[in-house]
C-alpha cells in the first residue's frame, strides 16, 4: 500500500458483516458461542466481535485463507458439514437480515498483530480513499498511521486493503484499553503537530470515513 514492497503474499483475509435482527441479537450471539467450534474447525477465525457504536445489530468477523483454492475447498466441506448446517446455519439465517462480504489483504508493511492484553476494546476504521490506488495515497496514508501509532495511545492490530468490495478502501483494526483510553488518546493526538500533519496531508485523498466500536464475542481468538 505505498511505493515500498509489494503485495507477494497469496494469503488473504475475508471480512464478513452480519445485519442481525435487533431483537434476535443475543439469541444469535448465544448460538454463536455454543456452535461456532463447528466453523472454527474448517478454518481460521482472526477475531468476531459485534458492534456497540456507530452501528447496531451487526456482527463482524475475520477469516483467514492461505489463497483462493483454499477458500473454495473450506465452503466446500462447510456445505456439507451436518453439524454447521443443521445446528447453526438452519438456526441463524432466520435471525439475520443482511449478510455483506469484502475479501483484503494485508498492507505489506504491516503484520498482524495481537493486544497486549485480554479485554479492552477495537475500533473498525474504514477509509474510503479517492480513485487511483495507492500509488497516489498509499504514502501519505502510511505516515498518517504511523503517526497515530507514534502517540503510543492505542495499539494497531491490522490495515488491510480490499480486493474484492468497494476498491480504494482501506480498513484499520485498533485495540484500546477501553472507550475512555481511546477518548483521551484522541484528544492528545489532535494536539501533536506531528498527527496534524500527517492527518493533513493524508485527508486530501479521503473521500468518507466511517468507525464502528466492536465488543469481542468469548469464542474470538482476538479479545
Amino acid at each position: 500500500l505505498a511505493t515500498g514492497p509489494r503485495q507477494d503474499s497469496s494469503v488473504f483475509y475475508e471480512f464478513r458483516t452480519y445485519d442481525i435482527k435487533p431483537s434476535k441479537m443475543k439469541e444469535f450471539l448465544e448460538m454463536v458461542n455454543k456452535y461456532f467450534h463447528f466453523r472454527t474447525a474448517h478454518s481460521e477465525l482472526v477475531g468476531f466481535w459485534y458492534t456497540e457504536l456507530g452501528a447496531l445489530n451487526k456482527v463482524f468477523h475475520i477469516w483467514k485463507y492461505d489463497n483462493f483454492a483454499h477458500r473454495t475447498a473450506v465452503r466446500q466441506a462447510l456445505a456439507q458439514d451436518k453439524d454447521w448446517q443443521g445446528k447453526f446455519i438452519s438456526a441463524a439465517l432466520p435471525l439475520m437480515e443482511k449478510q455483506h462480504n469484502e475479501v483484503a489483504y494485508l498492507v505489506p508493511w504491516c503484520q498482524l498483530g495481537k493486544p497486549p492484553k485480554e479485554g479492552g476494546v477495537y475500533e473498525w476504521v474504514t477509509f474510503q480513499m479517492k480513485p487511483g490506488g495507492p500509488a497516489l495515497w498509499g504514502e501519505a496514508f502510511r505516515a498518517a498511521i504511523n503517526a497515530h501509532i507514534n502517540t503510543g495511545y492505542t495499539k494497531l492490530i491490522g490495515v488491510f486493503h480490499t480486493e474484492y468490495g468497494l476498491l480504494n478502501r482501506v480498513h484499520v483494526l485498533w485495540w484500546n484499553e477501553s472507550p475512555d483510553h481511546r477518548a483521551a488518546g484522541r484528544h492528545r493526538a489532535h494536539e501533536d503537530a506531528r498527527v496534524v500533519a500527517a492527518v493533513r496531508d493524508s485527508v486530501r485523498f479521503l473521500e468518507s470515513q466511517q468507525n464502528a466500536l466492536l465488543i469481542p464475542v468469548p469464542c474470538s481468538p482476538l479479545k
